[in-house]
């Protein structure tokens, strides 16, 4: 050692090449650097910043959208496990990242991840909504706000994040917004672009108890009529694509001179054969759910099946997975009615 060497070097060398550029109090520990050490490299004028509690920033300029993500996983999440030895657990490939362990982006940074047009751009929040469990204990801080919940959903890794599903993303930052508009779009996107069924979504919304928002009342009535929309065109194109008979398309099926049947989207009356599309979304949370109306859909469909008709049953959700499927379904129901009991002649009337 000679006298221009420093007594106590800057441990800065070895964590030049760390990306993201921002690591947690825990990490900065494992790479040999104390906590004293880093909150002298933290100080105004320093080559780092605190960023968060117990997160430091790497640099001293402003950090990027994706330093801000990182940021506020290592501060939501629960530090890594050890082994006996000491050493932390890494995570298998393709796994979160050990320090992100029970912590998921969530609310519209989530939905920005998921490329909703819609959604802001990340820079522009003034908040990172994470989702933790209830049973964290833990304070919102920064720009990082927790959102609590029970029974969280399975994160989606994008970018190598864990970012909380479509219709959970949505119902945590429709919890944040009053603007009718904004909620209108997001769940519109949410649809529209393929991301979620209508159902997953209200499902959610139930949970969160904000069905009884008027502004959510009316961003989700326009949401499921959309939803329907989408999955009669899905199932016009189905027949088309699949070479199966034209049905006529949405009406009302009665006896003569007798009670209304009910109404089908598409029906074969050659075949006296019904499809039906499952286009309900629960309106109420399930503790506080009213069967009654998927018991009066199971009755009527009871009784059609009486009188020799058979009907199909079809989700969004099965027409948008597996289309070729539902035309097998479809297409095996036709060529069965040529061995079935002569059905009950019915009055098919547009709707």
């Amino acid at each position: 050692m000679n006298h221009d060497t420093p007594v106590s070097p800057l441990p800065l060398q070895h964590l030049a090449d760390i990306r993201p550029r921002v690591l947690s109090a825990a990490q900065l520990r494992e790479h040999g650097v104390s906590s004293a050490a880093a909150g002298a490299h933290c100080r105004p004028g320093g080559p780092w910043q605190q960023l968060l509690p117990g997160v430091c920033l790497l640099h001293p300029g402003p950090p990027t959208s994706e330093e801000r993500l990182h940021g506020a996983l290592l501060y939501a999440g629960r530090p890594p496990t050890r082994e006996a030895g000491g050493v932390p657990v890494q995570p298998a490939p393709g796994r979160p990242h050990a320090a992100y362990a029970e912590a998921m982006i969530t609310g519209l940074a989530a939905l920005t991840l998921h490329r909703f047009s819609s959604a802001p751009p990340l820079l522009s929040l003034d908040r990172i909504d994470v989702l933790v469990p209830r049973t964290r204990r833990l304070r919102s801080a920064g720009f990082v706000r927790l959102v609590r919940g029970v029974g969280l959903p399975a994160p989606e890794q994008i970018t190598g994040l864990p970012v909380a599903p479509v219709p959970r993303a949505l119902a945590d930052a429709v919890a944040q917004l009053a603007d009718a508009g904004t909620v209108r779009l997001l769940l519109s996107e949410a649809v529209r672009g393929g991301h979620c069924e209508p159902a997953a979504v209200v499902r959610e919304l139930s949970g969160a108890r904000l069905l009884n928002l008027p502004h959510v009342v009316d961003a989700v009535d326009s949401l499921l009529a959309e939803g329907r929309a989408i999955a009669e065109d899905r199932l016009y194109r189905l027949v088309a694509e699949h070479g199966l008979p034209d049905p006529v398309w949405n009406v009302d099926l009665r006896l003569p001179g007798g009670p209304h049947l009910g109404g089908v989207d598409a029906y074969w009356p050659d075949h006296a054969v019904a499809v039906e599309l499952d286009t309900r979304a629960p309106r109420q949370a399930p503790s506080q759910g009213d069967d009654s109306l998927w018991s009066e859909c199971a009755r009527r469909r009871e009784h059609l099946e009486r009188l020799g008709i058979t009907v199909v049953h079809l989700t969004p959700k099965k027409l948008r997975d597996a289309p070729e499927q539902q035309a097998t379904v479809l297409r095996t129901a036709l060529m069965a009615s040529t061995d079935r009991d002569p059905a009950a002649y019915v009055v098919v009337l547009p709707r």
